[in-house]
């Protein structure tokens, strides 16, 4: 695998970014959405800790070495603590003191059965900010329900406007509710990191897969909740921007995105189909949408005649948005994904010299680099114990009992 175009330091010593550093936040989260949200603070620089059972037990998604755990625990330590344990229990409450942020994910009860809540921790530590994660909220008559990604892709209505009219519902090729709730938690905490700066108190921050999915409707959502309207499927057409979608050329298919007077003018004459301006079918948004499909087949007609790369090179001069359709291969090939960096370099424990996708944000002064891969299960333990105050003897003393 050829490695990417813009190059990052690599030394050992150098943290993976100096942007959150100063932030400890304990990991206490499995499977995706709480990985998602705690990887965007070990990427940028927070001393993260991940907290796990001492029986490396199988991880969601496959082993460690798999590329799911790989791409979700970089850029963090790991602590092995059993949590059933009162010298886990202990050791835990001791480091939840040292702590900045806490994000967890269990079913909405566990935390308080263990003893582990906000409540409980934010009395010796009241500038803790705790972010839960869960599949229907904390409450309510849905909160005891296990989520998963493509449960609240159908509760939240995604899978309703995925696919194509008649065939039934659709779900996304990734995890979309798993990754948006992530990414909402981590901007949680970071809205209560800058109002603690001026209260000096932490805060509870809760969002769930479906709050997330829901979220996500955005303008599908706005359809409904101000004019009614029930959006349906549509395929690869856009909904109300026509004609918006996937067109097939002489080698393959491509997409194109005629939004606006000016812009649908500009297609037009590239196609060299002036009079679709005047044609009565074809002339405003409204007509264009009831003969969506009469369009749509005209457009193809003339596609036909040439390849993709004309026809990107032709719109694209002319103004209007148009755009290749790669499969994964072809997107770490593509030389602007190169150019930005997204695959970057990282030597895994379990699988050597590697790649994986960093954070799509640049930053002028603390940019976000893959420094360290997935550390080994209980790597961290000695380090992260005699921190807080642990002996040689305490340490040993927890792992002959199991403890960690």
């Amino acid at each position: 695998m050829e490695q990417s175009d813009r190059s990052f330091e690599s030394e050992v010593d150098a943290p993976p970014s100096t942007a959150l550093q100063g932030l400890r936040v304990l990991d206490l989260t499995r499977v995706r959405s709480g990985p998602t949200c705690v990887r965007q603070f070990a990427d940028w620089g927070a001393d993260v800790i991940k907290i796990e059972a001492p029986v490396d037990t199988a991880q969601f998604g496959g082993p460690r070495s798999g590329p799911d755990f790989q791409n979700l625990h970089r850029n963090k330590r790991s602590l092995t603590l059993d949590l059933k344990s009162e010298a886990g229990i202990a050791a835990f409450r001791k480091l939840a003191d040292t702590a900045d942020i806490i994000v967890e994910n269990f079913r909405p009860g566990v935390k308080k059965r263990l003893g582990i809540d906000y409540d409980t921790l934010s009395k010796t530590n009241p500038g803790l900010i705790y972010a839960s994660i869960s599949g229907f909220g904390q409450d309510g008559p849905l909160a005891d329900r296990p989520g998963f990604d493509q449960i609240a892709q159908g509760m939240g209505g995604l899978m309703s406007i995925t696919g194509k009219p008649g065939e039934g519902p659709m779900r996304v090729g990734i995890p979309i509710a798993d990754l948006c709730a992530g990414l909402f938690a981590a901007q949680g905490i970071l809205i209560a990191l800058f109002e603690r700066a001026k209260s000096g108190k932490g805060q509870w921050i809760q969002t769930s897969l479906l709050q997330a999915q829901v979220f996500m409707l955005d303008f599908q959502a706005a359809r409904y909740l101000m004019d009614g309207e029930v959006p349906k499927q549509a395929g690869n057409n856009h909904p109300t921007s026509i004609p918006t979608g996937v067109f097939r050329t002489s080698d393959g298919f491509m997409n194109i995105a005629v939004t606006g007077n000016n812009i649908w003018t500009n297609f037009a004459k590239t196609l060299g189909r002036e009079d679709w301006l005047t044609d009565d079918r074809y002339a405003t948004p409204p007509a264009r949408s009831e003969n969506r499909d009469a369009l749509g087949a005209e457009i193809e007609d003339i596609l036909q005649h040439e390849t993709t790369a004309h026809w990107i090179e032709r719109l694209t001069k002319a103004g209007v948005p148009a755009g290749e359709i790669n499969d994964i291969g072809q997107v770490f090939a593509e030389p602007q994904v190169r150019h930005l960096g997204l695959a970057q370099p990282v030597v895994s424990q379990e699988r050597g010299a590697t790649e994986l996708v960093g954070q799509p944000i640049l930053m002028s002064r603390t940019p976000s680099h893959i420094a360290t891969p997935p550390p080994t299960a209980g790597q961290h333990n000695s380090e992260i114990l005699a921190e807080i105050g642990f002996s040689d003897t305490e340490i040993a003393e927890m792992k002959a009992s199991g403890a960690i």
